[in-house]
C-alpha cells in the first residue's frame, strides 16, 4: 500500500522540493511513484526529457555505471540552478545494487555537484539530493 507521507510525516512531493508549477524529469521511475507523490502542487508537469525548462530530475538506479553515464549527461544539460534526486535501493530492500549514499558523492563532487539532503523515498529506495555547487552556478 503506497504511502503519500514520508517518514517525517512530511508529504513526499514537497521533501523532494515539488512546487507550483515544477518542470520535472523523471528517469527509470518506478510505477507507484506517482502515487507516492500525490498529492502533488498546481502545474507539476512531468517530461521524459531534459530541456533548458527542467527544474527538477529524479533518478532511480541501482548501477553505478547508470549513475555516472546520467550524472554526466544531467550536468552538461542542466540550468545551473536545477536540482537532481537520485534514488538508490535501501540494503534493507535486499535488491541488487552497487550503489551506496558514498557511491553517490565519489560519482557526483567531481562533476561540480554537491549532496545537500537525504530523504526515505520509499519502503525500497532512499534518495540523495544534488545540486550543482555554488562557485559553479
Amino acid at each position: 500500500m503506497a504511502s503519500t507521507v514520508g517518514y517525517s510525516g512530511t508529504p513526499l512531493a514537497k521533501k523532494l522540493g515539488f512546487k507550483d508549477g515544477t518542470q520535472a524529469c523523471l528517469i527509470s521511475a518506478p510505477a507507484e511513484l506517482s502515487d507516492w507523490l500525490a498529492p502533488l502542487p498546481a502545474g507539476v508537469n512531468f517530461s521524459a526529457k531534459v530541456t533548458a525548462q527542467t527544474d527538477l530530475v529524479h533518478l532511480f538506479t541501482p548501477e553505478r555505471r547508470v549513475l555516472q553515464a546520467q550524472l554526466l549527461r544531467l550536468r552538461k544539460q542542466l540550468r545551473s540552478d536545477a536540482v537532481v534526486w537520485v534514488s538508490w535501493p535501501k540494503k534493507a530492500a535486499k535488491l541488487p545494487t552497487d550503489i551506496t549514499e558514498d557511491t553517490i558523492r565519489e560519482v557526483a563532487l567531481p562533476l561540480g555537484f554537491v549532496d545537500v539532503k537525504v530523504c526515505a523515498v520509499s519502503a525500497v529506495w532512499s534518495g540523495l539530493k544534488l545540486v550543482i555547487r555554488k562557485e559553479l552556478r
